[in-house]
């Protein structure tokens, strides 16, 4: 798993940079002609014909919106607007629009728009029109970032419409767990920058399968309230259970599944795609799922199933693909045959698939479904031209638009400057856009203590906001990447986007108590927003136990004074403010402290243990 990691296991995070974007900056403007600047915007504007004045927002303006779709769009910019410290705005059906208003339209007759473009009218009043609620939702976060910048917006006029229609993060929160704050606040910022698909691999707590539930999983209602908040900022959440391989997060506990080499040695990591037991395994995590999201695609990975190994150490494949598909079956075709099952199966439920690409080589003779939507990360041999005229839709994942914890981090300047766009693909630059989908940043935890949530944020941001206009408009709007880099500053964050960085007590010395223990402590805000803690004996710390990524996740852990280390993020803290206290939660394993029987501080999940509360007194 972790030797994979390496290559692909790609992550995430958001913070010390988000410190310095929050500071206002004067709004930059490209120059088209002698006083007809373009508002900046992220995603750049494909066109603007200015008129003469501005519209202006103040005290009195009203979303005006009719129907139930332009009354949804309004509603929710209204929160937006309040958020953003603009006050509350009324939404107001009918009548005659009045000068300072915003009008919000939804007019299916429109088709030239399609499904997520839209037109922005600023004058007296300002319009925002959509063939669909999600082109007049778009039109708003341009609105939005418009006036981050003022209250005075130019008046002219702009019809905006995606190139691509999927354009994606994608967060392995499979292994780890990635807090929700953190992935609450990349749904708003994806939507502001006009990003629709949040592709997320992880685990949520079983039912079905207890003996699944090790952590990182989410619980149902995490999911849900998560998938609420995509659904509201038009942004489709879609599972990911990668199989058949990477599987151990789901069969470390079931060793009837996994994979049997020729000398009997089990493979936590690989399922046994020849058993009909571990197919209704997997489609019994499939339902699970979907009683929490409601995406109309499943992803199931089907990337390096036999990483580090090969399909001649288990005969059973060899055997299983004969047995079905006759005397010229190859092995890789019992693997082809189990994707092409959780097809059929995703299908029945009113859901098409997804994968990556590494395992088409071409060694079958059974074809992938038809209608799977292939995402091509890694330069194999089935090429994406060959992949796009064989019909499958093609998404651009490239190797270079990763972002790893402690490992490879996207050029994402370089990428500016090469006018990178979804048709550069690994191995391959199409000349054509046609048949690809998209394309998406992939954040991956191999090593999951090589940065905080916060530190992976720094990186993140300029390759979301990259990602967002390369895959929207013109791939190189501005002649520098400094130019560029204005625009996310002049823009800022999403309303309501919440500083993830903010330490709730000053720097200082003080006693941590709570029933059952005590201990004094310096607490010592980090750079990326966290706190060490200080004893006598050394900076609290989360050691032992198994470790998964090089964390010790396993619950009931303890956490002990060690040797500080400025560099060793397991020291690192978090106080989250609960019930007229605090919770110790650590930065990376994302478990509280909780006191045991013996009085030691031991980490849990907050639905396995109460988490202890702190109170702090001050020395």
């Amino acid at each position: 798993m972790a030797e994979r990691r390496k290559r692909r296991f790609r992550f995430i995070g958001f913070a010390a940079v988000f410190a310095l974007l929050a500071v206002p900056v004067p709004a930059v403007a490209v120059q088209e002609g002698p006083e007809q600047p373009v508002p900046v915007t992220v995603p750049a504007l494909s066109n603007w014909t200015p008129e003469p004045g501005s519209y202006d927002f103040r005290p009195g303006t009203r979303l005006v919106a009719d129907s139930k779709g332009e009354r949804d769009v309004a509603g929710t910019l209204a929160d937006d607007l309040k958020a953003a410290g603009h006050g509350t705005v009324p939404v107001v059906r009918g009548g005659a629009a009045r000068p300072g208003d915003i009008v919000i339209e939804v007019r299916p007759t429109k088709g030239s728009l399609g499904a997520e473009g839209y037109q922005l009218q600023a004058g007296k009043r300002l319009s925002v029109t959509g063939a669909t609620e999600t082109g007049a939702f778009y039109g708003t976060r341009t609105l939005l970032q418009l006036l981050a910048q003022g209250d005075h917006i130019p008046a002219g006029r702009t019809v905006d419409v995606p190139r691509y229609r999927e354009r994606g993060v994608g967060v392995c929160a499979c292994y780890i767990h990635v807090s929700l704050p953190w992935l609450e606040n990349l749904v708003r910022e994806m939507a502001y920058h006009k990003l629709n698909q949040l592709l997320l691999e992880l685990k949520v707590k079983s039912a079905a399968h207890p003996e699944a539930n090790t952590w990182g999983y989410y619980t149902r209602d995490e999911m849900r309230r998560l998938v609420a908040l995509g659904d509201k900022y038009h942004v489709e959440i879609i599972p990911e259970i990668n199989s058949p391989g990477h599987m151990d997060p789901w069969i470390e506990n079931r060793p009837d599944l996994q994979l049997t080499d020729s000398d009997g040695n089990k493979q936590p990591a690989r399922l046994d795609v020849t058993q009909q037991a571990a197919f209704d395994y997997y489609t019994s995590l499939m339902d699970e799922c979907a009683q929490v999201f409601t995406a109309s695609s499943w992803h199931m990975g089907a990337d390096e199933y036999m990483l580090g190994s090969d399909y001649s150490k288990y005969p059973q494949m060899l055997r299983y693909a004969r047995e079905k598909y006759g005397a010229n079956a190859t092995p890789q075709d019992a693997y082809i045959d189990f994707i092409n099952r959780v097809r059929g199966y995703a299908a029945s439920k009113g859901k098409k698939l997804r994968i990556w690409n590494d395992g088409l080589t071409g060694a079958n003779t059974v074809p992938v479904a038809a209608g799977t939507t292939v995402e091509h990360w890694l330069n194999v041999t089935e090429k994406p031209s060959r992949l796009i005229a064989q019909g499958y839709p093609l998404m651009n994942a490239a190797y270079s638009l990763y972002l790893v914890r402690g490992g490879f981090h996207s050029d994402t300047e370089a990428l500016y400057d090469q006018s990178w766009d979804p048709r550069s693909f690994e191995g391959e630059k199409l000349t054509s856009s046609n048949g690809i989908t998209g394309a998406k940043i992939s954040l991956w935890p191999d090593n999951g203590r090589g940065e905080t949530e916060n530190e992976v944020t720094a990186d993140t941001e300029p390759a979301l906001r990259h990602l967002a206009q390369a895959t929207w408009g013109d791939p190189h709007p501005d002649a520098t990447y400094a130019a560029f880099t204005a625009r996310g500053t002049a823009v800022g964050h999403a309303p309501g986007w919440r500083d993830l960085t903010r330490v709730p007590v000053a720097d200082g010395t003080y006693t941590f108590r709570t029933e059952g223990a005590s201990f004094d402590a310096a607490v010592q805000r980090t750079p990326d927003g966290y706190a060490t803690l200080r004893t006598a004996d050394g900076c609290l710390e989360v050691q032992g136990g198994k470790l998964t990524l090089n964390v010790p996740l396993q619950p009931g852990v303890s956490a002990t004074p060690q040797f500080c280390d400025a560099a060793n993020t397991m020291q690192r803290w978090e106080l989250a403010p609960a019930a007229g206290g605090y919770r110790l939660v650590n930065a990376i394993t994302q478990m509280a402290l909780s006191v045991a029987d013996d009085g030691r501080l031991v980490q849990y999940p907050p639905d396995q243990h109460r988490p202890a509360i702190w109170h702090l007194t001050a020395h």
